[in-house]
C-alpha cells in the first residue's frame, strides 16, 4: 500500500500531576528521518527512545514533534504567600517614612508590584514528566504516531491513484506511437525518394532497399517499446509489493523518462513527437508525485 510522507495526529493524556500534555506529529516529504522535538518537556533519557520509536515506524520524512503542557486551574492559580506579601509591603512604608517620601503611588499599584516578587506565589509547580508518567508518555505518543500513519495512508490512496492514472496515460500515449509507426516508414522513404530526384540521380533499386533498412534500423523504437512496457509494469508490481516505493519508484520513473526521450530523439515525425511531448508531461507530474510516496 502507498502511503504519503505528509502526515498530521494529535494525542493527549494527564499527567499523575493533574496537567493535559498534548503531542502532535507533523510531517513532510524528506529523504530520511529528520525528527525535531520542539519541548524541552520530554526527560533526556526518555528522548532517545521516542526518537527510535517515530524513526521505526514513519520511516522517512521531515518530522517535527511539538509537546506542550496545560495545567489544571487548581494547578496553575498559585496561593499568595500573604506572610512574605505584608513583610515588603511593611518594608516599602517604613522606607517611604524613614526617607520622607511621600507615597504617590496606590496600594493596587504597589500591590501588583509586589506580587511579582519570587516566592510571593507558592508556585508548587509539579514536574512535568515523573516516572509514574512514562507508561502515559508512550502510550500519548504511540497514539499520535498512529494517527499520522492513518493520515499517511488517507493521502497515500489518492497518491496511488494519480500516478496509476499518469502510468495509463503514457502506456496509451505509446499505443498511439505505434499506430504511427507505417506512416512514418512511408514518410521517410518518401522523403529519401524526394531528396534523389531533386539530386537528378538514378539509383540502383536494390541498393537503395538496403540503405532504406539500414536506416530504418537507426531509427527503429522497438527496443524502446518493450523496456517501456517493463518499466511501467514494474513501477505496479513495486507500488503493490514494497511496503516503503518512494526510492525505488523514482529511480524506475528515470528509466521511463530514458525511453521516452529515446523515442523523441527517433521519431522523425510530428505525430510521434506530440506524442513524446505528452508522455514527458505526464511523467514530470509522476515525479512530483512520487517524491511525496513513502
Amino acid at each position: 500500500m502507498v502511503k504519503s510522507m505528509t502526515g498530521y495526529g494529535k494525542a493527549e493524556v494527564i499527567l499523575s500531576s493533574g496537567c493535559k500534555m498534548t503531542v502532535e506529529i507533523r510531517t513532510l516529504n524528506g529523504k530520511s528521518a529528520d525528527i525535531g522535538i520542539k519541548s524541552q518537556i520530554l526527560p533526556k533519557d526518555k528522548e532517545l527512545a521516542i526518537r527510535s520509536m517515530i524513526a521505526q515506524r514513519l520511516q522517512r520524512g521531515t518530522i517535527d514533534v511539538y509537546i506542550t503542557l496545560e495545567q489544571p486551574a487548581q494547578v496553575a492559580s498559585h496561593p499568595i504567600n500573604t506572610e512574605l506579601l505584608k513583610s515588603y509591603l511593611d518594608q516599602v512604608r517604613a522606607f517611604e517614612k524613614e526617607q520622607g517620601i511621600a507615597a504617590d503611588a496606590t496600594d493596587a499599584q504597589v500591590l501588583a508590584t509586589l506580587l511579582r516578587f519570587p516566592d510571593v506565589l507558592d508556585a508548587k509547580k509539579a514536574d512535568a514528566i515523573t516516572e509514574e508518567d512514562l507508561p502515559l508518555l508512550d502510550q500519548v505518543f504511540d497514539q499520535a504516531i498512529s494517527a499520522v500513519e492513518n493520515y499517511r495512508e488517507k493521502e497515500g490512496r489518492v497518491l496511488d491513484a494519480d500516478v496509476r492514472s499518469r502510468i495509463a496515460n503514457i502506456q496509451a500515449l505509446y499505443d498511439q506511437v505505434e499506430a504511427f509507426e507505417p506512416e512514418r516508414i512511408e514518410a521517410v522513404r518518401a522523403k529519401l525518394q524526394k531528396n534523389l530526384e531533386d539530386l537528378a540521380q538514378k539509383v540502383d533499386p536494390q541498393r537503395f532497399e538496403q540503405e532504406m533498412v539500414f536506416y530504418l534500423e537507426k531509427l527503429d523504437i522497438n527496443e524502446e517499446k518493450v523496456r517501456l512496457r517493463q518499466h511501467c509494469k514494474y513501477f505496479l508490481e513495486t507500488m503493490e509489493s514494497d511496503p516503503y516505493p518512494g526510492k525505488k519508484l523514482g529511480f524506475i520513473i528515470q528509466e521511463i523518462g530514458r525511453e521516452i526521450n529515446t523515442t523523441g530523439s527517433k521519431a522523425n515525425h510530428s505525430g510521434i513527437q506530440r506524442c513524446v511531448t505528452m508522455m514527458k508531461d505526464e511523467l514530470e507530474k509522476m515525479r512530483e508525485q512520487s517524491m511525496n510516496i513513502l
